[in-house]
């Protein structure tokens, strides 16, 4: 085996960024006698999936070939015959990959449809962790069935995201926020509050300039439907943008922002507010493998309290704004007691030159959905 193949096969499957979803991102080599001969990644609009591009790129050569792959092939008959049947009819001898298929229609059945087929199965565990970090959002949601939810915010050096009286010009810089264009680019849906969209008139798009499998689906949460129709988010609408209500709203408001092509979704949380867990519900209904949440302190705090988000996503600004009107990144009541403070874990550091870092990391929760 050689671990240089495997490095190709994840760099194919990055370049699905975006128009994977929502099936995982796959690259595939084919190599006969030391030489890489078929190559392929997926995307969902060419439906074909990474092995079976690989292949055909290959032709005769890929019988008695070694096929490095970043993901189990699949073994069950979906938009595309099992990928695992097209390895064995090909003929191949070998498969190289890190990790089984966290769906649970395959989960080691590709494996072993392949060895009992005399095909030999070869893991390389040195880049198990690098493939599951890939398709991060396919796994989560193979194994909880719910979209993986990241909070991200900018933040002050003391811990503050707006100031009291005039909140123009940005904490972070320009190359800080670019590389959140990215982090966008790489979800299925943003979520915001209408509180954040009436202060900003924010648009909330993806702004990459790079092709999509499909729209950044755009959230708010609207208890009272304050959304207005001249907004840059209403006036953007293209079947990317649901508004979520209570049904104490106004019906003549929901058919207004209807009109405009606004989806609007009638999910009763408590105290009188949109339910986000029912949102993140309906998402995952319609296979949304990622959510971002890009919010005011009351939201960030009511999602890290309902136990929503799985990750974090802090862009350190070096200012520092004091005071005590200044809104930290996450309000409401928050935690009375130092030792019942939501616990992050698997931190990792970002750094963003000159002077500016981002911090990754997981909410240490217990959930009950």
């Amino acid at each position: 085996m050689n671990p240089a193949y495997m490095r190709e096969a994840l760099d194919l499957a990055r370049e699905g960024r975006a128009l994977a979803s929502p099936n995982p991102m796959v690259g595939a080599v084919v190599v006969r006698d030391g030489e890489a001969v078929g190559r392929g990644f997926h995307t969902y609009e060419g439906v074909d999936h990474a092995e079976v591009i690989a292949l055909r790129e290959a032709g005769e050569k890929a019988r008695g070939a070694t096929v490095y792959l970043n993901l189990e092939p699949c073994s069950h008959q979906g938009r595309t015959p099992p990928c695992a049947e097209a390895l064995i009819a090909a003929g191949v001898a070998r498969v190289v990959a890190p990790i089984e298929d966290p769906n649970p229609l395959v989960a080691g059945k590709g494996f072993r449809k392949l060895r009992e087929a005399g095909v030999e199965v070869a893991m390389l565990p040195e880049f198990a962790a690098e493939a599951l970090k890939l398709n991060e959002p396919f796994v989560h949601f193979m194994r909880t069935g719910r979209p993986l939810v990241t909070l991200k915010t900018a933040i002050t050096l003391d811990g503050k995201i707006s100031a009291p009286d005039d909140n123009r010009g940005w904490i972070t810089s320009e190359r800080a926020r670019s590389h959140v264009q990215e982090l966008r680019h790489d979800h299925d849906a943003i979520l915001t509050g209408i509180g954040t969209v009436l202060a900003d008139d924010c648009a909330l798009t993806d702004r990459t300039g790079m092709a999509r499998s499909r729209p950044l689906m755009r959230i708010v949460l609207d208890s009272q439907l304050r959304l207005p129709l001249d907004s840059k988010m209403a006036r953007t609408v293209n079947q990317d943008l649901a508004v979520v209500t209570t049904s104490a709203s106004s019906p003549d408001r929901r058919k207004a922002l209807e009109a405009r092509g606004i989806q609007v979704l009638v999910f009763d949380g408590a105290g009188g507010r949109s339910d986000l867990r029912s949102t993140i519900g309906w998402l995952a209904g319609r296979r949304y493998l990622s959510l971002m949440i890009e919010a005011g302190s009351k939201v960030n705090w009511a999602a890290l309290e309902s136990g929503c988000v799985d990750r974090i996503f802090f862009y350190y600004g070096p200012k520092i704004l004091g005071g005590l009107e200044a809104l930290p990144l996450a309000g409401g009541i928050g935690r009375r007691r130092r030792s019942d403070a939501i616990r992050i874990h698997g931190i990792t550091l970002h750094s963003i030159p000159p002077d500016e870092f981002a911090v990754e990391g997981y909410v240490d929760v217990h959930r009950d959905y």
